[in-house]
């Protein structure tokens, strides 16, 4: 893979992320200010070190999962899993991700929780 595959595959899928309608903007939006109200309270409670080794492990498994759904789904392209698409106007649209998707978000949280607890 070169590097120009590698930064047109990264602007496909921030440019996926930004225009799906999957979830509302808001809540789009709310997720990061979820995300960072996590780390800070993580930070309190449990150090800077352990913080770093949840967002790094967290980061590392959500990476995975995403490159998961982007090959099983051929580029948001197809259904897939509990992603669904369908043809709207001649154009492929998503139309909902499911169960699967947020379980596999909870399992990575969690198993960078222990990651962080055990490592530190």
């Amino acid at each position: 893979m070169t590097m120009a595959t590698l930064l047109q595959g990264i602007a496909e899928d921030l440019r996926f992320i930004r225009s799906h309608s999957l979830q509302p903007q808001w809540y789009k939006t709310l997720k990061a200010f979820i995300l960072l109200g996590f780390l800070l309270g993580y930070w309190t409670f449990f150090g800077l070190k352990r913080t770093a080794i949840f967002l790094l492990a967290f980061f590392l498994l959500s990476l995975g999962l995403h490159l998961l759904y982007r090959a099983g789904t051929h580029g948001w392209k197809r259904s897939w899993l509990d992603f669904v698409v369908a043809e709207q106007d001649g154009e492929i649209r998503p139309q909902r991700i499911g169960i699967f998707y947020y379980l596999a978000i909870v399992l990575n949280a969690a198993l960078s929780v222990v990651a962080s607890q055990l490592l530190a």
